[in-house]
């Protein structure tokens, strides 16, 4: 009887080195904790963007109270009170109104912004809604001619967008908006700074009194949030099980074959 070596071609694998299986038993540890780590991540996102849909729901369909005045801007920032269903009163200023590019769920056009000063001295940027990109340039701004007189009006709390992207960034110089940045749109029309609320506002829906072709076209704010996190955190638990799995058969297999090595090993040679 020979003994078995693990260079032995009759064995459907060779035996690792220690080196080998160090390394092999690293990588797997290694692999194994980066996909729990990633799958708790995972699962912490997932109880915020709950936690973020319920808060935003209460918010959105909650009855409207009075858009935070000066005294409230510092607390604008902490996210409390993103979406919050706000009411304004007050005149809208003339002229001041700005074309945002932007997509909405009837297409791609521009969202109106407007200001209004409020009854309270404050001025807060009102997206008065959505126009289509077909509508030209000078025909656009007399339909989404602002009301005069005192308005009343309600919509939702949203924070500024500084900035404009990295591809498409804002051109206040060329009257280009990509994004509604509160900040640079008040300072590209003159409005004193520290009378402009660090947030705007999204206004809703009002009923057409004749012609439901409108413009603008208001209450379009998306307000669901894709919730992708329990795949994601399923996903990676299940590799880390793979992993595990993985590990567990290459440690079974290479206690088998020693086992099967130190036995035909110890073996003696029997004589013909």
């Amino acid at each position: 009887m020979s003994l078995i070596s693990r260079d032995d071609p009759a064995h459907s694998r060779t035996l690792r080195g220690p080196d080998a299986l160090a390394a092999w038993m690293l990588l797997a540890a290694a692999l194994f904790s980066v996909f729990i780590m990633l799958g708790n991540w995972q699962v912490r996102r997932l109880h915020w963007k709950l936690n973020l849909i319920h808060d935003v729901a209460t918010r959105v369909h909650a009855p409207p109270v009075a858009a935070p005045g000066p005294g409230q801007w510092p607390q604008i920032a902490s996210g409390q009170q993103q979406y919050l269903h706000v009411s304004l009163h007050g005149r809208f200023l003339e002229g001041e109104q700005t074309l945002v590019h932007g997509a909405s769920t009837d297409g791609y056009g521009f969202w109106v912004i407007a200001p209004l000063r409020t009854d309270g001295g404050f001025i807060v940027l009102v997206n008065r809604g959505y126009i289509p990109d077909a509508l030209p340039g000078t025909q656009a701004y007399l339909k989404a001619a602002p009301p005069t007189g005192e308005v009343t009006l309600t919509g939702l709390l949203r924070f500024s967008e500084p900035g404009g992207g990295f591809l498409r960034p804002n051109q206040p110089a060329k009257g280009l908006w990509y994004s509604r940045d509160v900040s640079a749109m008040a300072a590209a029309h003159g409005l004193p700074p520290a009378q402009v609320a660090p947030y705007f506002v999204d206004a809703d829906a009002v009923p057409a009194p004749t012609d439901s072709r409108t413009w603008p076209r208001a209450g379009l704010t998306v307000t669901h949030f894709p919730n992708n996190h329990l795949g994601y955190l399923i996903t990676w638990y299940l590799m880390a099980l793979m992993v595990a799995a993985g590990t567990l058969y290459v440690g079974r297999e290479e206690y088998r074959l020693r086992r099967q090595v130190r036995s035909e090993s110890s073996g003696t040679h029997k004589p013909r």
